[in-house]
């Protein structure tokens, strides 16, 4: 009798039973009991008054973005320290080196100013170009001082004019006055006045002006011999600084300084006449439209209208715009 195997009955669903070769499966372990809940957090105290704020808590890890185990973050502090650092540096380099150069131009400009004020210190400041001024320059000193108050008594005596005309032209009429107190003769000073505006050598020699000193009415210009404040307060009312020194011309008054009229110049030392006709002769020469020149060759005639107060340049001494054969002594035009 022929015995066949029997297959595996089938569950319900279709699927074979295990059969009894194969292992058992492991077995299960028991279950473990749920970990405990995490301790409550307590609040986080309230800040005290005054306190620092506490510090942001550090990101998830232990560490802050972007550094790798706080190396970094060392780094950047030691270069944002190295940084400043150099900042600092170029600052103050920066601020030291215009220390420098601050003290530098300020002692450039007080060697400037020490060395120019004897030059600069009587020229116009702000005057119009018909208000002109001599410079200082320096003076005679006389065997015997003559008398010469800082002040006067600032009323002006007028002689009386006689009424003469120099030259032939048109007719420029003018006025002559000396301060009280100076001890000095009004009628001395209008005929050393007189002499040099009628001189071949003066300013007739053209025949382009005549001149005519009168007492009253009216005039083209007044010649004044005053004291050094006076002078000062005339010639500063047209702007000009003399410092008691110098003469001045401005508007319709040519204003001559009694101390410099009487101690001249270090050029002029031991001739009065001559002096007095270029301090004449070129204060007037401005009320006649002429501006100043400078000297045309060495040797030659200084130009009345040359600053000769400044230095000769290599001229003579001269104080009259025409020479004995009427030419004009000039020289070149100065700004």
């Amino acid at each position: 009798m022929l015995c066949t195997a029997m297959p595996p009955p089938r569950s319900q669903s279709g699927r074979r039973r295990a059969t009894s070769h194969r292992r058992d499966p492991r077995p299960t372990p028991p279950p473990q009991p749920p970990p405990p809940p995490p301790p409550a957090r307590r609040p986080p105290a309230p800040p005290q008054p005054g306190a620092p704020p506490p510090p942001p808590p550090p990101p998830p890890g232990g560490r802050r973005p972007g550094t790798v185990g706080g190396i970094s973050a060392e780094l950047d502090r030691e270069f944002e320290g190295a940084r400043r650092s150099r900042t600092r540096g170029v600052i103050l380099g920066v601020a030291s080196l215009l220390v420098v150069v601050v003290l530098g131009i300020g002692g450039v400009v007080v060697w400037q100013v020490s060395s120019d004020s004897t030059s600069t210190s009587s020229k116009p400041k702000g005057a119009p170009d018909q208000n002109r001024m001599e410079s200082e320059a320096p003076l005679a000193t006389p065997k015997k001082q003559p008398y010469i108050p800082a002040k006067g008594t600032g009323k002006f005596i007028r002689p009386s004019a006689g009424g003469r005309v120099y030259g032939h032209g048109k007719l420029m009429r003018y006025m002559v006055e000396v301060e009280g107190g100076l001890r000095q003769d009004p009628v001395a000073f209008a005929r050393s006045v007189d002499r040099i505006l009628g001189d071949r050598r003066g300013w007739t020699a053209a025949g382009k002006w005549s001149f005519k000193r009168v007492d009253s009415g009216p005039y083209d210009f007044v010649v004044q011999l005053a004291a050094p404040d006076t002078v000062d307060k005339i010639c500063g009312s047209y702007g000009m600084t003399t410092e008691g020194k110098v003469n001045c011309s401005g508007g319709k008054q040519v204003v001559v300084n009694l101390k410099r009229w009487l101690l001249l110049t270090t050029y002029y030392k031991g001739q009065p006449d001559a002096y007095h006709a270029l301090t004449i002769n070129h204060e007037v020469g401005h009320r006649l439209g002429f501006g100043h020149a400078t000297c045309p060759g060495r040797g030659r005639p200084a130009p009345v209208m040359q600053q000769q107060i400044f230095g000769m340049k290599g001229c003579v001494i001269n104080g009259w715009p025409f020479d004995r054969r009427g030419r004009y002594l000039t020289g070149p035009a100065v700004p």
